[in-house]
């Protein structure tokens, strides 16, 4: 059966609603975790208007600034804060452009989810909207859903690389007054129960079939969250009898496909990264060397970014899947830890910003 909003899709999000502790007309599912972005804002904030700087963490991947484009705004690309690899919203009250911002995209790096309690107090000081990219965190944020789901819109991608997928898809939580209507709207020409366009949109829909595919991964999620967390396990074990656990980066840090390893500057990221290819295993880094680094985003305006840059150019992603073996994750771990053993690297953090 096609249709648009479809009983599989419908009967999807009233699920995903009981399983992130929200009713069933505060989850919209959309065609892709991007889509999600791009309707959460014009939703929220609407097309850039007169203040038409959109602030991005430089700690992102390429999608989330498409999604912020795709309604209009000016990317100004910002620091995140060396703990929490995240946007700080009582930094961000003293940036000096705040008066042309229209929109913040936090950002939850490497799946690590962003509450939002912070944030919601960011928007009641500046009257600045607020949607929040967690395109990778589901599984984190299953862990404590009243922190991380509420009136701030939070978009969630189920891509096929994402800990929870469907192949493509993604979805909107969102508690505030009529937000179902808003972001249905967005995705769906303007339209809501009636055939006339009152609002700034595209065609963002789920499908039926990918609306089937989420529905047999709730079926099955338990069992695929206990295969990741035996893959972690794994790594923490042979980490731990390697040396390395105190570079290595796993769930909940992360979420469950982003182990890394954090390597002592770009020359050991790239001898390691060549290591484990020619061993045969795929790394990544996730995030290049930031969004300033990619040159469609080059010539966006920034802030300092040391931070962002030391974070994305150094944490290397491992490989991860719901049936590696314990093997496997001792050999890729014992690539690194024979790679390291042989050049006399120097491991230290970047300076504190004074």
């Amino acid at each position: 059966m096609y249709s648009n909003f479809g009983p599989l899709v419908c009967e999807f999000q009233r699920r995903l609603g009981d399983l992130l502790l929200m009713g069933d007309e505060q989850v919209i599912c959309m065609s892709s975790g991007t889509s999600a972005l791009s309707a959460a804002i014009l939703a929220r904030a609407g097309r850039a208007g007169e203040k038409r700087l959109a602030i991005v963490p430089d700690l992102t991947f390429a999608a989330t600034a498409a999604a912020v484009e795709r309604c209009g705004y000016d990317l100004h690309l910002t620091e995140v804060d060396r703990a929490s690899w995240q946007l700080d919203p009582d930094v961000l009250r003293r940036h000096p452009r705040l008066s042309k911002v229209g929109v913040v995209v936090p950002v939850a790096a490497y799946g690590r989810p962003v509450a939002q309690a912070p944030w919601i107090r960011f928007m009641s000081d500046t009257g600045i909207p607020v949607v929040i990219d967690a395109a990778a965190a589901f599984a984190s944020m299953l862990r404590a859903p009243e922190r991380f789901f509420g009136v701030v819109p939070t978009a969630i991608s189920f891509h096929a690389t994402k800990s929870f997928g469907v192949g493509e898809g993604g979805c909107v939580v969102w508690s505030a007054p009529r937000a179902e209507q808003r972001l249905s709207e967005a995705i769906n020409f303007g339209f809501f129960e009636d055939r006339c366009s009152v609002a700034q949109s595209f065609n963002g829909k789920m499908s039926e079939y990918h609306a089937a595919v989420g529905l047999a991964e709730l079926d099955g999620w338990s069992g695929k969250a206990a295969a990741f967390e035996r893959a972690v396990a794994s790594y923490r074990r042979h980490a731990l009898d390697l040396g390395l656990d105190g570079r290595t980066i796993l769930f909940p840090d992360s979420d469950y496909i982003y182990p890394m390893f954090v390597c002592a500057d770009g020359e050991e990221s790239r001898l390691l990264q060549d290591r484990l290819s020619q061993a045969g295993y795929g790394s990544r880094m996730w995030y290049r060397s930031g969004l300033h680094s990619h040159p469609e985003f080059a010539r966006c305006s920034t802030d300092d970014l040391a931070v962002s840059e030391w974070l994305a150019s150094r944490h290397l992603g491992l490989p991860m899947a719901v049936d590696l073996e314990h093997r496997d994750v001792g050999e890729v771990l014992g690539v690194i830890a024979s790679a390291l053993r042989q050049p006399a690297w120097s491991f230290a953090e970047p300076a504190r910003a004074t």
